[in-house]
């Protein structure tokens, strides 16, 4: 039944991020952004000590206890006023609440669904299995956790998987697939652009403006694939300048293995930007030549959009999201997630080969036209009526 005229669509959504510099925030903010925009029944509830973004549809509960999250400096676990937001919510009214994150605050969003006896839907933004198999290498967590995961999602209504390739993996912790739904890719594509390059943001790095820049952006962490990329690096390095260039790989991002990474690379034309959001990112995107994502964790890969939108070829991984928004050999490279011969391989073709960068660069900005976060919120939106 479609939502009447006399009586339009409340959505309340719950998340534990919101105000951290990622994919996922940004994707949140962006749907909050649009729904106030363009007038729809939609508030956001989260618990943070951050900086929050200023738009009237976000409200933000102080929490009654954070802590750094091991290993994450810029990322907080936050517990929220549970009897505050349970009455927040209440006087709010929704028709459907929306779950974003299975931590504490998704854990409130989910009793406030069950007090006030409506449906719950939400998006699998994060592949926390994969993670858990990628830090711990341990088959009891592996197993503990999707079980965990299958337990919290199997009460949804629908559940929003950002790629096709996410959609089967969620099989994998026993939803049905009447639950699951393919959310269409989108972005803010408006933000993103090659006409932002400007050699000279370079200078305030102490960076070359001449050199070839292969860019990451994203978590500095090991479940982002990023000990590959740090292996293959410095004979990527020896080839290019063999060829007569000078090839640098620009970080930007933050988190545990930054160090490590930092320490192995510290010779081999690697910088380390940190966080970087915006415009500045938006700069920092369009001045750089190609775009390197080796994470096989992923469910959507919002930068791979981005970095296309900004005129890069990108290349990725065979797993995940990531290789959904790739035209294979066309706006970029979709490779094996072990193959370090064919990383190596097309990094140094499209570091040593002007034109064939910048075709790619032209083919990935003309594909991401299509990507907008309009279409995108429309068809999320029209899911969340579907569940009246």
């Amino acid at each position: 039944m479609q939502p009447s005229q006399h009586h339009p669509l409340s959505v309340l959504k719950f998340t534990d991020t919101l105000a951290d510099i990622n994919g996922v925030c940004r994707f949140i903010q962006n749907i909050a952004q649009t729904a106030h925009d363009i007038n729809r029944d939609l508030m956001v509830f989260t618990t943070t000590r951050m900086e929050m973004p200023a738009v009237d549809n976000l409200r933000n509960f102080d929490p009654v206890f954070a802590m750094k999250m091991p290993g994450y400096d810029t990322l907080d676990f936050a517990v929220p006023p549970l009897l505050a937001m349970l009455r927040a919510a209440d006087e709010f009214r929704p028709d459907v609440i929306h779950i974003s994150t299975p931590g504490p605050v998704g854990m409130v969003g989910m009793l406030a669904a069950k007090m006030m006896r409506i449906p719950v839907v939400g998006v699998y933004h994060t592949d926390f299995p994969a993670y858990i198999d990628e830090l711990f290498d341990s088959k009891l967590s592996s197993k503990a956790i999707r079980l965990l995961m299958g337990a919290f999602y199997k009460q949804f209504r629908y559940v929003f998987s950002r790629s096709a390739d996410y959609a089967q993996r969620l099989d994998s912790i026993g939803l049905a697939k009447h639950q699951l739904v393919r959310l269409q890719p989108g972005f803010d594509n408006t933000k993103f652009d090659a006409a932002l390059r400007d050699q000279s943001i370079w200078d305030q790095h102490n960076i070359g403006r001449e050199s070839i820049k292969a860019v990451y952006c994203g978590r500095v962490s090991t479940e982002k694939n990023l000990p590959m990329l740090e292996a293959i690096w410095p004979t990527i390095v020896e080839r290019v300048e063999q060829a007569g260039k000078t090839v640098e790989l620009i970080i930007i991002g933050d988190g545990p293995y930054r160090s490590k990474m930092e320490k192995n690379l510290v010779d081999h034309h690697t910088h380390f930007l940190g966080f970087r959001k915006g415009k500045e990112l938006a700069a920092l995107y369009a001045s750089c030549d190609l775009f390197v994502f080796p994470s096989t964790t992923d469910t959507l890969g919002q930068v791979v959009m981005e970095s296309q939108a900004s005129g890069l070829p990108v290349i990725v991984t065979d797993q995940g999201g990531p290789k959904e928004i790739t035209q294979d050999q066309r706006t970029g490279f979709v490779l094996p997630a072990t193959s370090h011969d064919r990383w190596i391989e097309e990094i140094v073709a499209l570091a040593t080969d002007d034109a064939k960068r910048v075709a790619m660069g032209a083919a990935g900005r003309e594909a991401m036209k299509s990507y907008t976060f309009a279409e995108s919120f429309d068809h999320y939106w029209k899911i969340h009526e579907q569940v009246l």
